[in-house]
C-alpha cells in the first residue's frame, strides 16, 4: 500500500485577502465544495492507498483535525512542525516515522492546496509513479505544460524509460523567452513538487547529499510525543535543521531521479489569476462567485462572500470582498497582492493573520462590532465542546445566549444560561463556558474595559492543550 504524505504548511499570501496567515488556502473552499486539503485526500484512490501522514504546523492543527473528521479520512497522525524548515526535512520526518513500521514504505508526497481535475489521468500517472519507485527511483511528476509559464521551475527530460523519463535537469523559473524555448522542445514540464519513493531510498539519499539534515531530523524523531490527534518532533533540534527544499537538498543532486509526465488538469492555484483560468466562466470570460451583478464586464474573477458586489465598466480585474476588506486588482497585476500583505504583516494589521470570523477547536467567534472600551461577538460553541477555563485583566464580559444552553462556570458557581438569558463576568473573575447539548451554542459576547485584545487570556486548564 502506499502512505500519502501531505503537507499542509504554507500561507498561500497571494490569495490574501481570502487566504491569511490563521486561516490559509489549504483549508479553504476555493475549487469545490470541499476544502483543498479535503480534495486532495478524496481523490486519491482508495484501494491503493493507506492511511496518510499529515504535515502541518502549530496553529493550523485543529483545522486540519476538523477537517478531516468532516469527510471521515482515516490517517496515521496528524504531524506537527514546530517552525516551518522547508519540504527536505518535512518529508524527512515523515519518512523516518512511517519507516519506524514499514521500512521500504512506499510514500507518496503531494501539497495539500492543488487542483486536479482529471482524477483518472492521475491514477495512471500514481500506477506509472509506483513502478519506478519500485526500482529504488526517486519519482517526480512532471506536469504537461500548457503555456509558457514564468511562474513555475522546469524539469527537463532525459532518456526515456518503461514508465517515464530520467531526470534530465531541474531549471528555476525562466523568462518569457527562455519558457517560451523550453516549450518549442518538447522535453521540458512544469516542476509540481509531488513525489513517489520508498522510505529507506529518500533517507538514504538525504544522508548522502545532505547529512545535517538527516541528522537534525534524526534527532528531532527521536523523542516524539503524542498530543491528542497531533504527533510532535522534539523542537530545539528541528529547530536547528537547516532549511532546504527537496529539490535542492536531494532530487538535483541524486542519480536516480525519475520523472513521470501527468496531464490531470493540474494547477497549484497560486493567485487569483490561476484561479480565474480554472474556473466556469460566462460568455464574457467572467468566473463569478457569491452575489454578484456585473454590467460590460469581462475575462473578470469577482468573488462576493458577505455582500452583493455589482462591478461596471471594467476589463481584467479581480474583485474579492469578504467580511472585513475588499481587494480590487487588475488580473495582470495580482502577484502585487504579497506587498500589500508584507505593509499588514510590518503594520501588524489583523487583517494579515486574521479573518473576521476566527474558527478554534471549540466552534468559532466572529467580531461583529468594536469601539474604543467594548467590543461585540457573536461566538458558536459545538456540541459537547468547552472553552478553556480562563480570565481577563482588563475586560468584563457579558454573555447573552441566542440558541441553545451554556453551561457557565462564574469563579466558585458553575449553572445553566438557556435561550435569551444572560450572565455578567467580572474583570479578573476565573470562569468558563461550555455546550453540553446536542445542538450548537450561539451567543452573543460583549466586552468593555481598557484593553480588549485577544492575548489579555490567562488559561488555567484547556482540554486542547493550550494552557498558559
Amino acid at each position: 500500500m502506499i502512505k500519502p504524505v501531505i503537507l499542509a504548511g504554507g500561507t498561500g499570501s497571494r490569495l490574501w485577502p481570502k487566504s491569511r496567515a490563521a486561516l490559509p488556502k489549504q483549508f479553504l473552499r476555493l475549487t469545490s465544495e470541499h476544502t483543498m486539503l479535503q480534495d486532495t485526500l478524496l481523490r486519491l484512490p482508495k484501494e491503493k492507498v493507506d492511511s496518510a501522514l499529515i504535515i502541518c504546523n502549530e496553529d493550523h492543527r485543529f483545522l486540519a483535525a476538523e477537517q478531516l473528521r468532516q469527510i471521515s479520512s482515516k490517517n496515521d497522525a496528524i504531524l506537527l512542525e514546530p517552525v516551518g524548515r522547508n519540504t527536505a526535512p518535512a518529508i524527512a520526518v515523515a519518512a523516518m516515522l512511517a519507516s519506524k513500521k514499514a521500512p521500504e514504505q512506499m510514500l507518496l508526497v503531494l501539497a495539500a492546496d492543488h487542483l486536479i481535475k482529471d482524477n483518472k489521468a492521475f491514477e495512471e500517472a500514481i500506477d506509472k509513479a509506483y513502478k519506478l519507485a519500485g526500482q529504488d527511483k526517486l519519482v517526480t511528476f512532471g506536469i504537461v505544460p500548457q503555456e509558457a509559464h514564468t511562474g513555475y521551475g522546469y524539469i527537463k527530460s532525459g532518456n526515456k524509460n518503461t514508465h517515464g523519463f530520467v531526470v534530465s535537469e531541474f531549471v528555476e523559473k525562466p523568462d518569457k523567452k527562455t519558457a517560451e524555448a523550453y516549450l518549442s522542445t518538447g522535453k521540458y514540464y512544469w516542476n509540481s513538487g509531488m513525489f513517489m519513493f520508498k522510505t529507506n531510498v529518500y533517507l538514504r539519499e538525504l544522508k548522502k547529499h545532505r547529512p545535517d539534515i538527516y541528522a537534525a531530523c534524526e534527532k528531532a524523531c527521536e523523542r516524539t510525543s503524542d498530543d491528542l490527534d497531533f504527533v510532535r518532533l522534539e523542537k530545539t533540534a528541528f529547530e536547528a535543521c537547516p532549511d532546504e527544499s527537496i529539490d535542492y537538498a536531494v532530487m538535483e543532486k541524486t542519480s536516480d531521479a525519475c520523472m513521470v509526465p501527468l496531464d490531470a488538469g493540474w494547477d497549484d492555484v497560486g493567485s487569483w489569476s490561476s484561479l480565474w483560468n480554472t474556473s466556469n466562466k460566462d460568455n464574457a470570460d467572467n468566473a463569478v462567485s457569491g452575489d454578484v451583478i456585473l454590467e460590460g464586464v469581462s475575462n473578470s474573477y469577482v468573488n462576493a462572500e458577505e455582500r452583493m458586489v455589482s462591478v461596471i465598466g471594467l476589463d481584467s480585474v479581480v474583485v474579492v470582498e469578504t467580511k472585513d476588506a475588499v481587494m480590487v486588482a487588475n488580473r495582470d497585476k495580482v502577484q502585487d497582492i504579497k506587498k500589500v500583505v508584507s505593509r499588514l504583516k510590518s503594520e501588524k494589521r489583523p487583517e494579515f493573520e486574521f479573518h473576521r470570523e476566527v474558527f478554534r477547536p471549540w466552534g468559532s467567534y466572529d467580531s461583529i462590532d468594536n469601539g474604543e472600551r467594548y467590543q461585540v461577538k457573536r461566538i458558536t460553541v459545538k456540541p459537547g465542546e468547552k472553552l478553556s477555563v480562563q480570565m481577563h485583566h482588563h475586560r468584563a464580559e457579558h454573555w447573552i445566549v441566542v440558541s441553545g444552553t451554556a453551561s457557565v462556570t462564574i469563579g466558585e458557581e458553575t449553572k445553566l444560561v438557556t435561550e435569551n438569558e444572560s450572565v455578567y463576568i467580572p474583570v479578573g473573575v476565573v470562569h468558563a463556558l461550555e455546550n453540553p447539548g446536542k445542538i450548537l451554542l450561539e451567543l452573543i459576547e460583549v466586552q468593555s474595559g481598557s484593553y480588549l485584545g485577544e492575548d489579555d487570556i490567562v488559561r488555567y486548564s484547556d482540554r486542547y492543550g493550550r494552557v498558559d
